[in-house]
């Protein structure tokens, strides 16, 4: 099974990965009933979801949880469904499409439950988990701080264990909690003595504890977001979750998984967001003609498409990647299930920065196809666009992600969990050999390419790692352009991997997008390279780069047209 990070070293083989094409019949029906779900449930209620009618959203949610879309990642033995990561982020992608609903979803079933499943003990997950499997209590997750944002670990909110020891009082803030007006259970951080960063399982009755007032958001506004408040809030010793000092352990490992499954919510958001300009340029005229036959219209379609089959294609590629961590460990501990997905962590950020991207660049084109009518409230693509922002900000800002991608493959590196500095010295040995050319059959040109583009990040990623060594955490703009390159390498490789799995219009999506996104890695190693070197040391740098950023240009314009043809056709996004 290939280690997180290792597609940058060794070519991927199209067989070994997972695509949306290995779904089974019983993976497509839970896509269809959630699809259902939404269409008949949410759809019908958005504007009083996005008026915050009182008890909608729980009694949406308790809904979801009879059809058992609330309990899929629980266990079996505590009420839930146990189901695989595969059909868990098929459920993500699909409830995408219910705004603020997915919202409130995600944050009750993923970052907002995980935490005990993966973390509790025997009695808390009996205690809690059968009820939010249900619904019949709500979940948040409540880390972020007035004055710590990204920094968890700068915490402020404080635990003293009580006179009697039976409690730990609580005084702080967090703010900005998903749910925070609906929840019933609260996942939480606190410094023990000032000290201990710790996981505490939090309830809403407990004496001391406040929610604020509702934040007025920019977009998904449906959603609970408020702030909390502790005073001397005495939390049950056996509420303690995990370890005492070990709060960074939950912390991180849920907000990878979070990372994940937001990136699967922004790639099946991409694909409503797709349709509905596709749709709308098929009935919107101008000059007697439908602007979907208007050329500039076209690539703007086909460019949409190609982002989002990437970003399908990177996800369902990591969700396999997950599942297969975890073949053969029925019954894994909670740990174990985390230690799977940490091994993916840098998948996860990329997937998390990847889609939440192509979302902003598909909502925009998608407002931009609509014209004028596109800013306009009665038009669900304007709601579409504001509730897009807030996945660059979700789950550690995309500039956070951005130094952790490279940070975690330059420390796995140094700690001889991952070949990247033996691959980049080979590199600089077999130099003369870089620029062989294409093989035969589909795709061999873009199969070339993205081996060329592997070699480009270690050229950059080599020289970073020699010249810093241990002082590369400081140069946050040289591992931003790193993170870029990473993100492409994978976005490429997936892309192709999957085309030449599939054998049909898939290599015409692929293609796109690899010529798109091809030439910015020359531009981006460039950026890197002149920041470490200067003089003859930069210009034989900068030659080798050249040579590996060579391609045989495709005619764009036609291959654009191709896939537009294909997303007029079908309405909207298809593969």
């Amino acid at each position: 099974m290939p280690g997180g990070g290792s597609y940058l070293i060794t070519p991927t083989d199209p067989a070994s990965v997972f695509t949306p094409e290995d779904f089974s019949e019983e993976d497509r029906m839970v896509a269809g009933m959630v699809a259902d779900f939404v269409n008949n449930e949410v759809v019908p209620v958005t504007d009083d979801v996005e008026a915050q009618k009182e008890g909608l959203m729980k009694s949406l949610l308790e809904k979801a949880g009879e059809l058992g879309l609330l309990s899929a990642d629980i266990p079996e033995e505590y009420g839930g469904g146990g189901m695989s990561k595969i059909v868990t982020t098929i459920i993500t992608e699909n409830i995408s499409m219910a705004g603020s609903f997915a919202v409130a979803h995600g944050a009750h079933t993923g970052i907002g439950t995980l935490p005990i499943v993966f973390f509790g003990n025997e009695e808390q997950k009996k205690r809690y988990l059968p009820d939010l499997a249900t619904g019949k209590k709500l979940a948040a997750y409540a880390l972020t701080e007035p004055g710590a944002g990204s920094d968890a670990l700068a915490a402020r909110t404080r635990a003293v264990l009580s006179p009697d020891g039976r409690h730990y009082l609580l005084t702080g803030e967090k703010m900005f909690i998903t749910n925070g007006g609906t929840a019933d259970v609260f996942v939480t951080y606190a410094k023990i003595d000032g000290d201990k960063f710790t996981a505490f399982i939090v309830d809403r009755d407990t004496p001391g504890f406040s929610t604020g007032a509702e934040e007025h958001k920019m977009g998904i506004k449906g959603s609970s977001t408020r702030s909390l408040v502790f005073e001397e809030a005495p939390v049950p010793v056996e509420n303690l979750l995990h370890e005492p000092g070990r709060g960074h352990v939950v912390a991180f490992n849920i907000l990878n998984i979070g990372r994940f499954k937001l990136a699967a919510g922004a790639m099946g958001s991409c694909k409503a967001a797709l349709g509905v300009a596709a749709r709308y340029a098929q009935t919107r005229e101008q000059f007697k003609t439908p602007i979907i036959r208007f050329g500039l219209i076209r690539e703007k379609l086909a460019q949409m498409a190609a982002r989002t089959y990437a970003a399908e294609s990177m996800v369902y590629r990591t969700a396999g990647l997950i599942e297969e961590g975890l073949a053969g460990k029925k019954g894994a501990t909670g740990a174990e299930v985390a230690a799977a997905i940490e091994e993916y962590a840098v998948e996860c950020s990329i997937n998390k920065v990847f889609a939440s991207e192509a979302l902003d660049y598909v909502v925009d084109e998608a407002v931009q196809i609509h014209g004028g009518y596109g800013y306009i409230g009665e038009y669900g693509v304007e709601r579409a666009y504001r509730d897009a922002r807030i996945n660059r900000i979700f789950e550690g800002t995309n500039e956070v992600n951005r130094l952790l991608i490279p940070g975690t493959l330059l420390r796995r590196a140094a700690k001889g969990q991952l070949g990247l500095l033996a691959a980049a010295q080979a590199l600089t040995r077999d130099i003369f050999d870089l620029g062989a050319g294409p093989g035969e059959g589909l795709l061999a040109e873009e199969a070339r390419m993205v081996e060329m583009a592997r070699k480009m990040f270690l050229l950059a990623g080599g020289a970073a790692a020699q010249k810093y060594l241990d002082k590369i955490a400081h140069q946050q703009e040289v591992l931003g352009v790193l993170a870029d390159m990473a993100m492409e390498v994978f976005a490429m490789d997936s892309a192709v991997a999957r085309a030449l799995k599939a054998s049909d219009f898939k290599a015409s999506l692929a293609r796109a997008y690899v010529h798109t996104a091809f030439p910015r890695l020359e531009l981006m190693g460039r950026k890197v390279l002149a920041h470490l070197a200067e003089g003859d040391e930069l210009r034989t740098q900068l030659s080798v780069l050249k040579r590996l950023g060579r391609y045989e240009p495709c005619d764009l314009i036609a291959l654009n047209g191709e896939i537009a043809d294909r997303v007029s056709e079908a309405g909207g996004y298809v593969v």
